[in-house]
């Protein structure tokens, strides 16, 4: 996988993907401007979210085009593909599947119409109410929805949204907007556009991050400020949580559709986040330096070199030398330019696995005592085949540090960790974990070391993943999953839960029976 950047993401192995980024929205009006190509370069800012699918609709005040695929930014589109985009308005996309399979019919934005014209929708995030919603709609019409893009496919939480516009009360969108918007739970971050109008909207949690950019001729919203810097938008701030905006020739025009209640993700913090973003007024990138320091005060290692696992350990690692005194080294060499190949490796190629995209400098670490710093374990399989190559390479020692605690929890919010089953975290002890992966030590960062670096107070957070406290309620078992809206139940939503019927196997988050029950944060 290629980030924005043209470089690998951390995705390492294959078969132990990190937590999958959610997706990125941007949305631009702007008069004058070639809207469909800063949207292009908007959503290259914003492609460390989502990596399947992208998508841009233009508006030109009269009608609107959208061109979507399957594939990163720069393969779908083309100068060709973004001059025909010409308009003021444009909203663009980039997907990682959360609600819905990974298929074309499924990318966004998402079409429909409205009384008060079309409507193009992009998300971020994920609806913890898709059955209700889903339900809903099948109240409405008395059958399986066929109308917009879920008689065509369409599989997500964002068609449900967009269909569900349609049949809202109100003299305009604005109203319409104002009257479904408190009926969406989870997190979700939504720009859409109509012909002659942007909009935006943040849940009352603010789960996902989402900014207001102002350019010399017209307004910008994005996931990430990076995405402004990019296409040379100042920021003018963060859109609240429970704020819907609009904007057109009579500007900005700001609506609270709820009572911020604040519960913002940390692992974006960790993680999700590019390192130049900034969440609530905090720099992603000093966080995640604080993180590694606060890390070495809680556990440090008599050793000769702190190295990171390149790149999303490199601010924690920088951090961590800094507070122990150690050198920092850089001990790996990543290949900066294998991403996607439609060329299989050949059996021979696919053992040598994380070599392919990482190289340990052997003169650098070749009889030291190695500190290496990541900034989470998934299954372990990445960490174990990094020791590996570090002792192949001479180390006299390996000591691993992990600047978040462990993962123990699904996400529900817009993240798609593996399953409870699949965490390594869970059902093993500390020196289980640490003789798994192959280390001399292992340690990770506290719970409370890790909020106090990213310099929020606890109870504006959301910490789910680590602690099983989750902010916004989460409906039954059967009544959530990835594949939710793809289940040959449908469209009985309400018949399936009351005869208790289970998840399909494709259905994610499956929790053994064993476990102990979703604790939920009060």
């Amino acid at each position: 996988m290629t980030r924005a950047d043209g470089r690998l993401n951390h995705n390492l192995l294959d078969e132990d993907p990190l937590p999958q980024d959610e997706c990125g929205v941007f949305g631009v009006w702007a008069p004058g401007e070639e809207v469909s190509k800063l949207a292009y370069y908007g959503l290259y800012a914003l492609q460390h979210r989502g990596q399947e699918s992208a998508g841009i609709a233009a508006s030109d005040g009269q009608s609107i085009r959208v061109y979507k695929d399957m594939g990163l930014v720069s393969q779908v589109f083309d100068e060709s593909t973004l001059t025909a985009l010409n308009g003021h308005i444009a909203v663009g996309h980039c997907r990682y599947s959360t609600t819905g399979g990974n298929q074309w019919s499924n990318a966004q934005p998402t079409l429909g119409d409205s009384p008060f014209g079309t409507v193009a929708l992009g998300h971020n995030g994920n609806l913890t109410n898709s059955a209700d919603l889903y339900d809903r709609l099948v109240e409405r019409h008395g059958t399986k929805p066929s109308f917009g893009e879920l008689g065509h496919g369409n599989t997500t939480d964002t068609a449900l949204v967009t269909a569900l516009l349609k049949d809202q009360p109100g003299e305009d969108l604005e109203e319409q907007s104002l009257n479904l918007l408190p009926t969406l739970k989870g997190a979700f971050c939504l720009v859409f556009m109509t012909e002659n109008t942007l909009y935006a909207a943040r849940d009352p949690q603010g789960v996902r991050p989402l900014v207001l950019g102002r350019l010399d001729r017209g307004w910008v919203v994005a996931s990430e400020q990076s995405a402004l810097a990019t296409v040379g938008a100042s920021v003018i701030r963060e859109i609240e949580p429970g704020e819907f905006i609009a904007i057109d020739a009579d500007g900005v025009r700001s609506h609270r559709f709820a009572e911020s209640a604040p519960a913002r993700c940390v692992f974006e913090y960790v993680y999700l986040a590019r390192p130049d973003a900034a969440i609530n007024g905090r720099s992603v990138y000093e966080s995640r330096v604080d993180m590694g320091r606060q890390l070495a005060r809680e556990d440090s290692h008599d050793a000769d070199i702190v190295i990171p696992v390149p790149e999303s350990g490199t601010p924690a690692a920088v951090g961590y030398a800094e507070e122990s005194g150690l050198p920092f080294a850089q001990g790996f060499i990543k290949n900066s330019y294998v991403g996607r190949t439609f060329i299989q490796p050949s059996q021979t190629l696919r053992q040598l696995g994380i070599r392919l995209k990482l190289n340990v400098q052997a003169h650098v670490v070749k009889d030291k005592r190695v500190v290496v710093v990541d900034d989470s374990i998934v299954r372990g399989n990445t960490q174990r085949a990094i020791v590996r190559m570090l002792k192949e390479a001479g180390a006299k020692e390996v000591h691993v540090k992990i600047s978040s605690p462990p993962i123990k929890w699904p996400c529900f919010y817009g993240i798609d960790f593996a399953t409870r089953a699949e965490l390594i975290a869970n059902g093993a002890t500390m020196d289980e974990i640490t003789q798994a992966v192959g280390a001399d030590s292992l340690a990770y960062i506290s719970e409370d070391g890790m909020i106090a670096a990213t310099g929020q107070p606890r109870s504006s957070l959301c910490t789910a993943c680590f602690s099983g406290e989750y902010p916004i309620e989460l409906p039954p078992e059967e009544r959530r999953g990835k594949m939710l809206l793809e289940q040959p139940s449908l469209p009985g939503m309400k018949k399936r839960a009351q005869t208790g019927c289970e998840p399909g196997p494709d259905s994610e988050f499956e929790l053994d029976e064993n476990e102990p029950p979703l604790k939920e944060k009060v």
